[in-house]
């Protein structure tokens, strides 16, 4: 993986952490064009990018990575938990974020599980996240992409729909399965083929969609 970061003594932290957790960073960077620039060159799985650094902030950092290298995962850095670049990195596509006080264990099992493709946050964190900006309790530093606020919801069945409103009101998949009474094989086809059919990259990404379509309102209580 790569480490981005402004702060030398914060990635060296990082590095160590993950190293003697059997997690090998093979670059780091302290500005958002270097961090480009490694991943463009070391092809990482997992690219952890501070928000805000000099040069290019780490919002369009993560764009680049994920225009240039889609198949890194990007965990976004931020020493705010409604830091405002938040929303939109979600939107573009980052896996998730992760506060610069996350403790060693959280740190290693947060790389481990972007690196299967899921999505970093709990479901509910992302909801209440996305929640906090749709809101207007706090705003996107720029808006998200209308890419996804244009998605075409018709190419989902009925079902699906169903389904991808429930995650976006913060349901795992063992909840959608109960609150369904489906089997988790079941339901976890039906995620499937909604990020097929919608060009998801995970659940962060579909919970950004569920509310930018109107799928799900601020405030729809979950089930």
């Amino acid at each position: 993986m790569v480490i981005a970061d402004d702060q030398e003594l914060v990635r060296t932290g990082f590095r160590l952490i993950l190293t003697a957790r059997g997690i090998d960073v093979v670059g780091e960077a302290g500005d958002g064009a270097e961090a480009v620039d490694a991943v463009r060159r070391l092809r990482p799985d997992v690219a952890l990018l501070d928000v805000r650094m000099p040069v290019m902030d780490g919002l369009e950092a993560a764009r680049l990575v994920l225009a240039h290298v889609p198949e890194c995962r990007v965990i976004m850095l931020t020493t705010f938990d409604l830091d405002r670049y938040v929303y939109a990195a979600l939107a573009a596509g980052a896996g998730g974020f992760l506060l610069k006080d996350v403790t060693p264990a959280h740190l290693a099992a947060a790389v481990h599980l972007v690196r299967t493709g899921d999505a970093l946050l709990a479901p509910s964190i992302t909801r209440r996240l996305v929640e906090r900006f749709a809101t207007g309790a706090a705003q996107p530093a720029e808006p998200a992409p209308a890419s996804a606020a244009a998605r075409d919801l018709a190419a989902l069945t009925p079902r699906e729909r169903e389904v991808l409103a429930l995650v976006g009101r913060g349901l795992s998949n063992a909840e959608l399965a109960r609150h369904l009474t489906l089997s988790e094989a079941t339901v976890k086809t039906h995620v499937t083929r909604i990020f097929t059919k919608l060009a998801l990259r995970d659940r962060a990404q579909a919970v950004v969609v569920a509310y930018e379509t109107g799928l799900v309102a601020p405030g729809d209580p979950a089930p």
